[in-house]
């Protein structure tokens, strides 16, 4: 009975401790943990919600920038920190989910964090080079079958979202393929309006506009769902005879480790969804070609990361893909 009154005691003690902390919150800065260099698109995101989020949480957020290793080393710098709100994770399912499934490297897996609120998604787009003499996804996947030299395709590297999903556009269309492998979209890109790679499928930033009406690029298809606003020439692969319900999307969301109090990560979802509702933030992220995500409760970003892992899980499986 002693044993017992002194944990209830010790349990009391430590959800006191933990209520006055969250009460606090955020007594110092906040980081937000972007797992690559400044920048880059992602870094854009971060840059773009940190005075939101700062105006929002009544306390300071900065951005942290460290890149390496796909976005591991920011995904591990965070997890190797407190569970107490002062270290947010911008992540994607690259970092967050695919890392852990197919890099037999790291050690972390999807439930190491909790979602606070996802943020935007971009739409993938199949985008070719200019020579390659097709005009939509069912011409690109009549090209392949014709046999001769297999036709390339890029990547963020081995067992990235973008090969696990080409990987499984040549099962399902019964293609043989040869892989290229990138260190990032920048040299990938370089390559194809070089003409040195044959396609890619690639998230869609509104950068790429400068290369389609320079003639250097074809952007031939998009795996959303319906043709996207900003690119109303395109048809998605709903429209097409050989992909149809090939839809993928990557998005972009706030984490945190899992562990972290219920009050803090409350405070940090309402301060996401405010930022999520500022204009100029708004601005800066559409013009970037996000597409931003409608408010949602806490709950509901659980359930979508629940939801996300699943999916992703059965890509890696479906895909063939083994660990290295």
């Amino acid at each position: 009975m002693k044993t017992l009154l002194l944990s209830a005691v010790a349990t009391l003690a430590l959800l006191a401790t933990g209520t006055a902390a969250a009460e606090d919150y955020p007594a110092r800065p906040v980081s937000l943990m972007v797992p690559y260099p400044a920048g880059g698109a992602s870094d854009i995101t971060a840059r773009a919600l940190q005075g939101p989020m700062t105006q929002a949480l009544g306390g300071q957020v900065i951005v942290e920038n460290l890149g390496g290793a796909n976005g591991v080393l920011g995904a591990n710098r965070v997890l190797g920190a407190r569970a107490d709100g002062y270290y947010v994770f911008q992540g994607s399912p690259n970092e967050l989910i695919l890392a852990g499934l197919t890099n037999k490297s790291v050690h972390y897996r999807p439930e190491a964090f909790r979602m606070i609120a996802p943020v935007a998604t971009s739409p993938y787009v199949v985008m070719t080079r200019a020579g390659l003499g097709v005009a939509n996804v069912d011409e690109l996947v009549a090209l392949a079958r014709r046999g001769g030299a297999p036709l390339t395709y890029g990547s963020g590297g081995a067992g990235s979202m973008i090969h696990l999903i080409t990987e499984a556009l040549s099962k399902r269309a019964g293609l043989t393929l040869t892989h290229i492998p990138y260190r990032g979209a920048s040299p990938m890109l370089t390559d194809m309006a070089g003409g040195q790679i044959d396609f890619a499928i690639v998230p869609y930033q509104a950068n790429y506009e400068d290369l389609r009406r320079e003639g250097r690029i074809r952007i031939i298809g998009t795996l959303n769902r319906e043709r996207l606003p900003m690119l109303p020439d395109v048809p998605s692969v709903q429209e097409s005879a050989s992909l149809k319900d090939f839809n993928y999307t990557i998005w972009t969301a706030y984490m945190v480790k899992q562990g972290t109090p219920e009050a803090v990560a409350q405070k940090l979802h309402a301060a996401v969804e405010a930022s999520l509702a500022d204009p100029a933030a708004r601005k800066t992220l559409l013009a970037q070609g996000k597409i931003l995500f409608e408010p949602q409760t806490l709950a509901a970003s659980e359930a979508f990361y629940a939801e996300q892992t699943a999916r992703l899980t059965e890509l890696v499986r479906s895909s063939g893909f083994q660990a290295e």
